[in-house]
């Protein structure tokens, strides 16, 4: 996979003094299993001290991240998988199938039939996932987490 900062630099921007280049360096290297869960500590980090002590978020929390933030995040994803990951690839998706949930996971590559795809074995770490694969989200709690992700003002 080519470099995207050798075409136009990306910033790593952050409201909160974050360090992103730990993510860029694992999406660089197309460790996405890693990355996602970089990712996932990132936004527990950002949704305050109470979401990171618990290591998963509550979707009230999701105000917390600041629009800055959650744009680096997302434009690493992007930037490092040629446009097929990140939140807002996830969001077009979303919106494409009218915010239908049930529609989306299989686009997604979340859900075949009536079986939800295990974590982590059934995923897919590479670049052949699904367009929208990465990053994942837990869907244990239900959808508010990643609903309130796509209509956070950073991805609009």
């Amino acid at each position: 996979m080519t470099d995207p900062t050798l075409s136009s630099p990306l910033t790593l921007d952050s409201e909160r003094g974050i360090d992103y280049t730990p993510l860029q360096t694992l999406l660089a290297e197309e460790r996405f299993r890693d990355a996602d869960d970089l990712t996932r500590q990132l936004l527990c980090q950002l949704g305050g001290e109470d979401a990171a002590a618990r290591s998963w978020l509550y979707f009230t929390e999701v105000d917390n991240i600041p629009a800055t933030d959650l744009q680096t995040i997302d434009r690493l994803w992007v930037a490092y998988s040629n446009g097929k990951f990140g939140f807002s690839v996830q969001r077009k998706l979303w919106l494409g199938v009218r915010k239908n949930w049930d529609k989306l996971w299989p686009k997604l590559g979340w859900k075949t039939g009536n079986s939800w795809t295990r974590f982590p074995q059934e995923f897919t770490w590479d670049a052949s996932a699904p367009k929208g694969h990465l990053p994942l989200s837990n869907q244990l709690r239900g959808v508010r987490v990643l609903a309130a992700l796509f209509d956070h003002p950073g991805l609009q």
